[in-house]
C-alpha cells in the first residue's frame, strides 16, 4: 500500500465536471488579452451588484442586535421574520396573507436557495430527470441541475418573441421528464415581466406534467411605474390559492442595497416548502439572528425602496438619451439591466470597449448556451446600471464615443 494518496485518484462527484466556468471567469480570460486604457478610470457595468448606499436604519438594526451572535439560529427562522415577510407579500401583491409557519421560509439570499432547491426537488430514481430554464439565464440554474443529477434544457428568449417563454421549443418527451422549471421575472438580463397569460400556460403544464415551478423574483422591486406581476399574485388571480407546485424566491439584495447581508425568502406551496425546510435542516443554512433582525426592519420600510427606484429611473433616462443615437436601446419592463444589441460580436465589443475606454460590460453569449441551433446571447451585451448616477452616465458617454468611432 502506498504511503501517500495520488490526488488525481481521489474520488469526487463526477457532476462537478459538468459545471462550466462562471461568466465572470470567462470575462477575466477575455480581458487578459488586452490592457485597458489608463487615461480613463475603470467603470464596471458587468456585475449586478447594487452600489447605492445601504440605508442607515438597516446598519443600525445590525449593530443594535449583535447580541444575537450568541445564539444558534433555527432553520425556520424567527416567527417575527416569517410573519413580517408574509405581511410584506400580502401588501405588495394584494394577496391573502400567507401562513408564515407553512408557506414562508427565510433563506441566506436567493442564490443559495435557488441552487439548494434543485437538490431537494429532483427525484433521481426517475429516469433522465430534466430541469428547464430560460436562455439567457442565471447560471446557478444550470449548476443546480447538474449537481442534482439532472439535465438542463433551455427555452431561448429572443427579441422576435418579445423575450417570451416559448414552451413549444421543447419536445413532449422532455416535458414528460421535467421535474423543475426555473423562471425569472423580471428577467435577467432582459428585464421582461412574465404576463398573466404566460403564467396560465405554465401552471397548466405544471398540472399536466407534474413539475415544480421556481420563480426567481429578486428584481421585483426595481421598476418604473407599475409594480411587476408576481407568481403568487398570478396564481391567486387564476384561482390557484394553494400555490400548488409553485415556490417564489426573493431577496433584499437589490431591493434594499444589501447584497452582503445574504437575506431572502422562499414562499408558496406548503408541501414543497416543508420538504425544502427538511433538506435545509441538514444543509446548515439557517439565517444569522442579527441578519434576521435587520431584515425585519428592511421588509417593513418602503421609503428607501422608492428612493432606490428613483435613482435607477434617473440612470435609465440619462443612459437611454446618450446611447439611443448610436445603439438600439430598449428600456426593460423592470430590473436594472440594459440588454443591448451590438454592431459587432459581443465578445469583441466588450474587449475593445475595455481596452479603449476602460468600461466593463458582460458579453451576452456568456449568459447563454447554444440551444435549438443558436446562442440567443450572441451580439448582445448586458449593462448593469448599478453604479452612481454620475459614474453610470460617464460610462454611457464613453460607450457612445466608442461606438461612434468604431462606425466612423
Amino acid at each position: 500500500m502506498p504511503d501517500t494518496f495520488d490526488a488525481a485518484e481521489i474520488a469526487m462527484n463526477p457532476d462537478l465536471n459538468r459545471l462550466q466556468p462562471y461568466p465572470f471567469q470567462k470575462l477575466a480570460a477575455l480581458f487578459r488579452e488586452v490592457t485597458p486604457n489608463q487615461d480613463y478610470r475603470p467603470i464596471s457595468l458587468s456585475i449586478g451588484e447594487p452600489k447605492h448606499d445601504t440605508p442607515q436604519f438597516i446598519r443600525d438594526a445590525i449593530t443594535n442586535n449583535l447580541g444575537g451572535l450568541a445564539n444558534y439560529p433555527t432553520t425556520a427562522g424567527s416567527d417575527a421574520l416569517r410573519s413580517t415577510i408574509a405581511g410584506w407579500l400580502a401588501r405588495r401583491y394584494g394577496i391573502p396573507t400567507p401562513d408564515f409557519k407553512t408557506q414562508v421560509l427565510p433563506v441566506n439570499g436567493s442564490r443559495e436557495a435557488l441552487f439548494a432547491f434543485a437538490q431537494a426537488v429532483i427525484d433521481r430514481t426517475k429516469p433522465e430527470p430534466a430541469v428547464v430554464c430560460p436562455n439567457p439565464f442565471y447560471q446557478i440554474y444550470e449548476g443546480a441541475a447538474f449537481l442534482a443529477g439532472a439535465t438542463p434544457y433551455f427555452l431561448n428568449t429572443v427579441p422576435s418573441d418579445n423575450y417570451a417563454l416559448n414552451f413549444g421549443q421543447l419536445p413532449i418527451d422532455v416535458w414528460q421528464r421535467t421535474q423543475l422549471i426555473y423562471v425569472c421575472s423580471p428577467g435577467n438580463p432582459t428585464g421582461r415581466v412574465i404576463p398573466i397569460d404566460e403564467w396560465k400556460v405554465l401552471f397548466e403544464m405544471s398540472d399536466r406534467y407534474g413539475f415544480v415551478i421556481a420563480s426567481d423574483e429578486c428584481y421585483s422591486e426595481i421598476y418604473f411605474d407599475t409594480p411587476p406581476l408576481g407568481a403568487l399574485q398570478a396564481a391567486q388571480q387564476l384561482g390557484r390559492c394553494d400555490y400548488r407546485n409553485l415556490v417564489v424566491f426573493s431577496s433584499l439584495s437589490k431591493r434594499s442595497n444589501v447584497p452582503g447581508m445574504r437575506s431572502g425568502f422562499v414562499a408558496g406551496d406548503a408541501r414543497v416548502i416543508e420538504k425544502f425546510a427538511l433538506y435545509r435542516t441538514y444543509h446548515g443554512s439557517a439565517m444569522n439572528p442579527v441578519i434576521q433582525a435587520a431584515s425585519i426592519s428592511a421588509w417593513n420600510d418602503e421609503a428607501h425602496v422608492a428612493e432606490n427606484r428613483r435613482l435607477y429611473a434617473k440612470k435609465f433616462t440619462r443612459v437611454a438619451e446618450i446611447l439611443s443615437p448610436v445603439l438600439p436601446v430598449v428600456l426593460p419592463d423592470a430590473a436594472f439591466y440594459l440588454w443591448v444589441r451590438t454592431p459587432i460580436s459581443d465578445t469583441a465589443f466588450a474587449q475593445a470597449l475595455y481596452r479603449d475606454y476602460n468600461v466593463t460590460v458582460l458579453p451576452g453569449s456568456y449568459l447563454a448556451r447554444s440551444a435549438q441551433g443558436i446562442n440567443p446571447g450572441e451580439h448582445f451585451v448586458r449593462l448593469a446600471l448599478v453604479a452612481s448616477v454620475d459614474e453610470t452616465v460617464e460610462a454611457a458617454q464613453r460607450i457612445a464615443e466608442f461606438v461612434g468611432q468604431a462606425s466612423a
